[in-house]
């Protein structure tokens, strides 16, 4: 594919858009962080009117959101006024989609730090984060319960598309009991629920990670059908199912950890129980595919891996499944589903 073209600049402006794509990103970091959009919900404001409130220097403020009038995200009006577009109302606490959440998390120190290690991951196949904080990722959020929360949150933005998807794309209506295998606040788990009648589902995840599940579940009208477990699936995972879906775990570990999930799941699987993994599917080739970008993060914050089909059916025979099929759905994930081999 061709580099060059009539809406394209030429291949070192390219190569620096690119590597300065981080001003644009710290920038929408700072004016989430702050809530620019939360104080401009109400109508235009200039950056005088907001500096007292929100503790800052006026004229930095004023350049700052005339640059996310640049990006689109605000418009200026008259006397130096700006106001909210659609995509600035994206921004707001509680907006569809949790882009705030996503935009604080992604632009948090410690969720940057990682990424200032990247060569040292490439090096070693390490996680840059684990480098720079001490720490593996999910322990740090274990410690850090508002980081944690941000976190699920990001992940239902982030993925908002895919519960429904995968809820369509897959008959869960065969199942009887469910479980939802490192399902944080339930948000797949009540998506399959709510499209298939029939089944009861389980909830299990660590405990600091579930607190916000009975809200998310009770919301969507599912909370009499779902059992929340506690638990570490390092460990075990509840027994005697005949589903287990795994959504976007699996790409989170090393390979020697993921033989350790499945080998537990395995162990608790009824005989014709099917194992779903929820992930971005990597096509070959030069494809362009967002979990080929999503891979990269996997590398530096947790050491884990986004995988194409022919490496899913290698690590899932390494843990005695045999994989059978590739659903794709509706969104940027497919359903991976395998049986005892």
């Amino acid at each position: 594919m061709s580099v060059t073209g009539p809406d394209k600049p030429p291949p070192h402006i390219q190569l620096i858009q690119m590597g300065r794509a981080h001003v644009v990103a710290r920038t929408v970091y700072a004016a989430a962080k702050l809530g620019v959009a939360d104080q401009l919900a109400s109508g235009p404001k200039s950056a005088a009117q907001l500096a007292g409130l929100l503790h800052v220097h006026a004229p930095s403020l004023h350049r700052l959101m005339r640059a996310l009038a640049s990006l689109g995200i605000l418009t200026e009006r008259t006397e130096q006024r700006f106001a909210l577009t659609a995509l600035g109302e994206a921004l707001k606490t509680g907006a569809p989609g949790s882009a705030r959440a996503s935009v604080i998390f992604s632009g948090n120190p410690s969720s940057q730090s990682g990424w200032d290690h990247v060569v040292y991951s490439i090096e070693t196949g390490r996680p840059g984060f684990e480098r720079a904080q001490g720490v593996a990722f999910f322990d740090y959020l274990a410690h850090h319960p508002e980081e944690a929360s941000l976190f699920s949150e990001m992940m239902v933005g982030i993925h908002n598309q895919e519960p429904a998807a995968v809820a369509t794309a897959y008959d869960f209506s065969v199942f009887s009991t469910i479980v939802d295998v490192g399902g944080a606040t339930g948000n797949m788990l009540a998506a399959v629920l709510s499209q298939h009648a029939g089944p009861r589902g389980i909830l299990f995840d660590r405990p600091h990670v579930v607190t916000d599940a009975p809200n998310l579940l009770k919301a969507r009208g599912v909370s009499d059908r779902v059992m929340i477990e506690p638990g570490d699936f390092f460990k075990s995972v509840p027994a005697g199912a005949d589903a287990y879906v795994l959504s976007h775990i699996i790409h989170d570990w090393n390979e020697d950890q993921c033989l350790t999930i499945l080998g537990n799941v395995r162990k608790a699987i009824n005989s014709v129980g099917r194992l779903l993994l929820v992930e971005m599917v990597l096509p070959i080739g030069d494809i362009p595919h967002p979990g080929k970008m999503l891979d990269m993060t996997m590398l530096v914050n947790m050491g884990g891996q986004e995988r194409t089909e022919v490496e899913y059916a290698s690590l899932l025979g390494k843990g005695g499944f045999r994989l059978t099929r590739v659903v794709p759905t509706n969104s940027g994930a497919s359903i991976v589903e395998a049986v005892i081999a």
